[in-house]
């Protein structure tokens, strides 16, 4: 039996059904809930070969980056707003663009003035939050560390806001916060988390979550996920003389909200550093958390941890999704949360109750001094974990028997004991990976046939712990580990080696393991079971490797659902926008776009004519194809 798509909206809140009923995109993941799903279908399966540009519009962000090499670090990962007829986005050096929606044309732009040449772990924005009052205003974070608020109609910052339209978010927290997320605006307040580079150090701030009014910048509540307060029952999970001044569990990504409820979502990261937790012993509640919130007060209502003392930099990257879940002919609403494990767990939104089946599964124990891994971790048992959850010498890949041999022997001499293995002094094989399973990209949600969708990575990462004081004579005597990523963790015994189970060619990098290597799966939320998976996109050239276009890529970027059975999706290395079958996964269309889309689309309708809209100007990190496009895609006459 489908969901009431009307229900569905109804819980969502007042202010979701109107935006979702008159074809708009007004919040990041389309309404307060995360769903990513539109009604809209004037764009359908029968009709999809017909859709094109119908305008483009370039940011100029590239000529932002000259002379501060922040083009290493840029992904343009923003996903619009559409309120009235303007589209207001973000760019990744934080400027914000208002374009009318039909045309593209520029209405204003808003610089910040982010200094560039500083030392920022990551350049992106991935969008701003509107708030009706006072006129309307636009709200963007920071990769400095500001909370700005811009009037909509001229893109000045609001003067009564904070300090003329600024809040400093570092004040009595610390120079590393920034701000990568958009903001989430529930009644009166905006609401922030904070991105750290969190696995340089022991002491970085904590993940403080912060509730501002929207109209005056005033702060109205915080809550720390690192228990202060000994009368907190979850205070003695945090054990050690530095226990309680561990940093990060911040929330990084987006924050999903009820506003009918007065329910704010947040999802909660590792503590710092992600790697070693011997300062740390215990759960680490309520880090790694679903946390629910009063979203007036701030107050905490209930938790549910995904992972138990985090050694894996198992964040909860994807914002969760509110739906209805059917259970014996009753809608219970619900919460969907996704995870790097491969891992979705289905809660009741009011009681963080699962609604399927987890069990805690012994796991590894670790052989690092001074450590002490959870002896047991939280599996659902539906929906089944999706990526790569084992490996073994019989996964490995190669092109040619010499690259495969290597494959195989780079994973034999790892320790490799499924999930949760816990890093060593030998290297570990993480599985699925700190990209994912589930990364920020996130899941979309059909309320009409129940169908939960979200694309993954099956890139298994290879962690290594070095004692702090032989890290010279191990570099000096192992030359490939010098390219590997560093976290000098300070404050700790150990320094942290990362690498990816792939080899650099001269063709490009070549995954280890078997593909696909990244895909999109669509699973039946009424039984938890897959109904298909698909490769998403290739990262091979197909004319070099027959057959590569079946292999998949590493994607960042998600995906959304229409009333039209099409799931959008770019994500990919390859440089494609793709609309797949809803119901089959099978690609209907595709579309080679001027540079890499490493960001979620969004569609919305205007004067009778539905528009879908996209990003496109590549991730730094990765390596995909520069640009500052944003397109706009309709049916031709």
């Amino acid at each position: 039996m489908p969901y009431s798509f009307v229900l569905a909206l109804l819980l969502a809140g007042s202010a979701a059904v109107a935006q979702t009923r008159a074809g708009t995109w007004a919040f990041y993941g389309q309404n307060p809930g995360g769903t990513r799903y539109t009604s809209l279908d004037q764009i359908n399966d029968r009709n999809i070969a017909k859709l094109a540009p119908c305008w483009t519009y370039r940011t100029g962000e590239l000529q932002t980056y000259k002379g501060t090499g922040a083009a290493q670090k840029a992904a343009f990962e923003t996903t619009p707003i559409l309120i009235g007829h303007t589209l207001y986005l973000s760019t990744p050096s934080d400027r914000v663009i208002a374009l009318d929606a039909t045309t593209g044309k520029e209405r204003w732009t808003y610089d910040p003035r982010v200094n560039l040449h500083d030392d920022h772990s990551e350049i992106s924005n991935r969008g701003v939050a509107y708030w009706a009052g006072l006129g309307g205003r636009v709200y963007i974070g920071t990769i400095d560390g500001r909370l700005i608020a811009l009037e909509t109609g001229t893109g000045q910052p609001a003067a009564d806001f904070g300090r003329n339209g600024v809040v400093d978010l570092r004040e009595g927290l610390g120079e590393d916060v920034a701000e990568t997320s958009p903001p989430t605006v529930v009644g009166d307040l905006v609401i922030v988390g904070s991105s750290l580079g969190d696995n340089q150090r022991f002491d970085y701030p904590q993940g403080v979550v912060r509730a501002f009014s929207a109209a005056t910048g005033k702060l109205v509540w915080s809550w720390n996920p690192i228990v202060q307060d000994p009368e907190d029952s979850a205070y003695a999970t945090w054990q050690g003389p530095k226990a309680h001044k561990t940093g990060a569990a911040n929330a990084w990504t987006t924050l999903s909200a009820d506003p009918s409820r007065d329910l704010l979502f947040v999802p909660s990261s590792c503590p710092s550093p992600d790697y070693y937790g011997g300062e740390r012993i215990g759960k680490n509640l309520y880090a790694d958390c679903i946390n629910c919130l009063k979203a007036s007060t701030g107050k905490r209502l209930w938790s549910f941890q995904v992972v138990h003392h985090d050694l894996w930099d198992d964040d909860i990257a994807a914002q969760p999704v509110l739906i209805d879940f059917l259970r014996a002919g009753h809608n219970v609403p619900a919460v969907v949360v996704g995870t790097k494990m491969g891992h979705i767990f289905v809660l009741d939104r009011l009681t963080g109750v699962s609604l399927f089946p987890v069990e805690e599964r012994p796991v590894p124990a670790s052989t690092v001094a001074g450590e002490q891994a959870w002896p047991t971790q939280p599996f659902p048992v539906l929906p089944e974990p999706v990526g790569i959850q084992h490996l073994s010498v019989d996964d490995a890949w190669g092109p040619t028997d010499s690259l495969l041999a290597e494959a195989r022997q780079r994973i034999a001499r790892c320790r490799n004991e499924g999930p949760f293995t816990p890093p060593g002094f030998e290297g570990t094989i993480m599985v699925p990976g700190n990209i994912g399973g589930i990364n920020w990209s996130g899941m979309c949600y059909d309320p009409v046939s129940g169908q939960l969708i979200t694309n993954i990575n099956r890139m298994p990462a290879v962690i290594r712990l070095i004692h702090r004081d032989s890290i010279d004579l191990i570099e000096h005597r192992e030359k490939e580990i010098m390219r590997q990523e560093t976290g000098r963790m300070a404050g700790t015994p150990y320094i942290m080696k990362r690498d990816y189970l792939f080899k650099a060619t001269i063709w490009g990098p070549l995954l280890q393991v078997k593909p696909p290597w990244g895909t999109l799966l669509a699973i039946d939320l009424h039984t938890g079971r897959k109904q298909w998976e698909v490769p998403l996109g290739y990262m091979l050239d197909p004319a070099r490797y027959p057959g590569a276009e079946n292999w998949g890529s590493i994607n960042f970027g998600g995906a959304i659902v229409t009333g039209g059975n099409l799931i959008f999706i770019a994500a990919s290395m390859d440089g494609h926008f793709r609309a797949f079958d809803r119901r089959t996964g099978k690609v209907l269309w595709t579309f080679a776009l001027p540079a890499s889309a490493q960001a979620t689309p969004m569609s919305y309708s205007l004067d009778g004519k539905q528009y879908v809209v996209i990003a496109a100007g590549g991730h730094g990190k990765l390596g995909t194809k520069e640009g500052d496009y944003v397109m706009a895609f309709a049916l031709k006459n």
